[in-house]
């Protein structure tokens, strides 16, 4: 019984790589002709620069069956097959169980920014952790239950719930008895009106590898910048992006002075603050550097002023087909969203 007014079920998924072969090379074979001839080429021009072996080394060489080497030849293209199938499957089995409670619409990632999701809605994401990220920006508080298909492959660190398992996590969903994570998340908000959220974080910067040229304001302290870009964190995607500029920090704290690494603290994905920090800022007549790291406080904001003529962007989780245009004229505010990502636990 359904006492939650849902009706549809909203598959999310990404195309497997068997599938994006196959559309860049218009068919399988075609795809596998390519891959194989690829490491046909590669292994023959190693083997021309071998260094000559003796007629004795050649005696007591382990002689290796050409039926085996076939066999290593396509074990790069099998790979493929074999994550594919198994994809399928645990496609098939997923679509089974769901159908038997829901009218089912399945949709690709690409179609995410486009697709109206409605309150009779009740999404499943069927892929890799990096897809529920993804998701969770436009579904508008809508449950998720997070599926990993093929957890040889994936973390799942986003994806409670394999295939076998996930019913339940339904039937709780159905009955409004579930239970949730509430994940905090970043928005963006442009002068003319345009708003864009983030799982992870933003990239606040340019296309190119072009200094970005903007002021930085936050509480009382406002300064002109240019930098490599600025990175905008929630505590879900702190140990993402956010990560690895403390560890090139630490590196070269190792490497130039004598002082303590730095110990960024792990918070949960519920934090309710937000962080930034400024990628390479640059000091000169016209810019400062006082202003390159700390948090941005529930109810506060960053504002960001583009002094780019061109080739400004903001994105977020990584998905630069998704941005703002963030050009001379632009102002962004940057806080916490008021959505969250609920994601089903059980």
């Amino acid at each position: 019984m359904n006492n939650y007014g849902i009706e549809n079920a909203i598959i999310v998924r990404n195309k497997t790589r068997l599938e994006l072969l196959t559309a860049r090379f218009n068919t399988q074979s075609q795809a596998k002709f390519y891959i194989e001839q690829s490491q046909k080429s590669y292994k023959a021009k190693k083997a021309a620069v071998l260094p000559q072996v003796s007629k004795s080394e050649q005696t007591n060489a382990k002689v290796v069956p050409q039926k085996q080497v076939a066999a290593n030849q396509d074990a790069d293209f099998s790979e493929y097959e074999i994550e594919n199938k198994k994809f399928y499957d645990s496609l098939a089995l997923i679509k089974k169980i769901i159908g038997e409670s829901l009218k089912i619409k399945e949709i690709d990632q690409s179609f995410l920014p486009n697709f109206v999701f409605s309150e009779k809605d009740l999404v499943f994401v069927v892929g890799q952790d990096g897809l529920v990220a993804n998701t969770a920006k436009y579904v508008n508080n809508i449950p998720i239950i997070a599926i990993n298909p093929d957890n040889s492959r994936y973390d799942g660190v986003l994806l409670p719930f394999s295939p076998d398992n996930f019913a339940t996590a339904l039937a709780n969903v159905l009955n409004n008895s579930y239970q949730s994570r509430k994940i905090t998340m970043a928005e963006v908000k442009l002068n003319d009106g345009q708003r864009l959220l983030a799982f992870n974080d933003f990239f606040i910067g340019v296309t190119s590898h072009s200094s970005a040229r903007y002021q930085i304001t936050i509480g009382e302290q406002t300064e002109p910048h240019s930098s490599s870009g600025i990175i905008v964190s929630t505590g879900a995607g702190s140990t993402g992006w956010l990560s690895s500029v403390f560890n090139m920090a630490n590196g070269i704290i190792r490497s130039f002075s004598n002082q303590i690494p730095l110990n960024f603290k792990k918070v949960s994905q519920e934090y309710e603050n937000l962080f930034y920090v400024v990628r390479e800022p640059f000091v000169s007549k016209i810019s400062r550097a006082e202003i390159v790291a700390g948090e941005i406080l529930k109810g506060e904001v960053m504002t960001l002023e583009s002094f780019m003529p061109s080739n400004g962007v903001i994105f977020s989780d990584g998905v630069q087909a998704d941005f703002l245009q963030f050009n001379s004229g632009a102002i962004a505010e940057i806080g916490v969203a008021r959505e969250k990502a609920i994601l089903v636990t059980g």
